[in-house]
């Protein structure tokens, strides 16, 4: 099948709650719908990132979200000028594998899905095209394929992809799947080579895809199908039956489909990609000066370098301070060292933790 014939869907996976990015990252509105990296939400620059792409045709998107955030998504989307999109609105979370499937089966059959996070920061995207139009050949011969990126440094917060034979030009057929790492291994596989991070970003036919879940969770695949047999449509919305879908088991795409599957390949790619999965990499990601401070709002900064400040509102003063991360959001000020900002999901079960002993009558202090 020539590149020219087929047919590539954008799957934009938009359900996750971003609660590592709080106070500014909230379950009503996650970091996804949020201008983090630039004038535009992560969500907007995920659904223009295939413009321009000229190896293969590129149709309307498929978004998978919460329900919640359907007029938010509809809005952002119309200002980016991506008017024609369907969007299914989940009842309830239940991890990638059944998102994914919910847009095979809205999809056609032969049509190429290009499965992507909604809150990743991708700053070469001719890099990336690229890489597509390399997956494309082994696409249209129900191969699945998993984008990894160049690893640079022994990341512990990623996992892993081990590549094996090359079965075609630039891509590797996936030899295993790595958990996430302690530091010793993963200063082993960055010496190693042959390794790179799953990013989390795939790419395959409808068909395969959902031939795949039959072989290995028949389960999900009834669930997910009975889901969508029994939708109700609403212009671009697509309501699953909520009860079906509740009978779905949760997975991942990982676990339920990549790691059992034969025909797996993995496209290497370096492009500038982060999945701002913290502080630290927005930090990392985002525009600095000369001290190495990234500004987001209204702060100044005297003597004060490698800091991250990200105001709604108040100005913000730092002084002769290194290494601090300062978020003001929504009336709540976190503070914290850079390096620690893995900690932030402590904070907010903490907070939880705090409000439920209030609601209870108990201590307001906290431990």
């Amino acid at each position: 099948m020539a590149n020219d014939s087929i047919n590539i869907v954008p799957v934009i996976l938009s359900g996750g709650s971003g609660t590592r990015l709080w106070p500014v990252s909230r379950p009503e509105r996650p970091k996804q719908l949020l201008p983090l990296t630039a004038d535009e939400t992560m969500l907007q620059l995920t659904a223009v990132r295939t413009r321009g792409f000229k190896a293969a045709s590129v149709d309307r998107p498929i978004l998978v979200s919460n329900a919640a955030h359907a007029d938010i998504i509809d809005d952002q989307l119309r200002h980016s000028g991506v008017s024609d999109h369907r969007i299914i609105l989940e009842p309830v979370g239940r991890n990638t594998a059944p998102a994914i499937a919910l847009a095979a089966l809205e999809a056609k059959p032969d049509d190429a899905l290009l499965v992507m996070p909604s809150d990743h920061v991708i700053a070469d995207v001719p890099a990336f095209h690229a890489a597509i139009e390399r997956a494309l050949p082994l696409v249209a011969d129900g191969w699945l394929i998993t984008f990894g990126i160049t690893p640079e440094a022994p990341e512990t917060g990623y996992g892993y992809i081990k590549m094996g034979e090359t079965c075609g030009t630039g891509v590797n057929q996936v030899e295993r799947f790595v958990e996430k790492p302690d530091v010793a291994n993963a200063e082993r596989m960055l010496a190693e080579g042959g390794h790179a991070w799953n990013a989390g970003i795939f790419l395959f036919r409808a068909d395969a895809y959902l031939a795949a879940l039959e072989r290995h969770r028949p389960d999900m695949l009834a669930a997910v199908r009975a889901a969508m047999a029994q939708a109700k449509r609403e212009g671009a919305h697509i309501f699953p039956d909520a009860k079906a879908f509740h009978a779905c088991p949760s997975d991942s795409i990982d676990y339920a489909v990549m790691e059992r599957e034969r025909k797996v390949a993995c496209v290497p790619v370096s492009m500038g990609w982060s999945d701002v999965g913290s502080w630290d990499s927005l930090h990392a990601v985002s525009a600095r000066c000369a001290d190495e401070n990234a500004v987001r709002g209204d702060a100044l900064l005297l003597g004060a370098k490698n800091c991250l400040v990200h105001s709604d509102g108040p100005r913000v003063t730092l002084v002769d301070v290194d290494d601090l991360i300062v978020v003001v959001s929504q009336g709540d000020i976190m503070i914290l060292k850079r390096g620690e900002s893995q900690k932030v999901r402590k904070v907010t079960e903490a907070l939880a933790a705090l409000d439920a002993a209030k609601a209870a009558g108990g201590s307001s202090c906290p431990s």
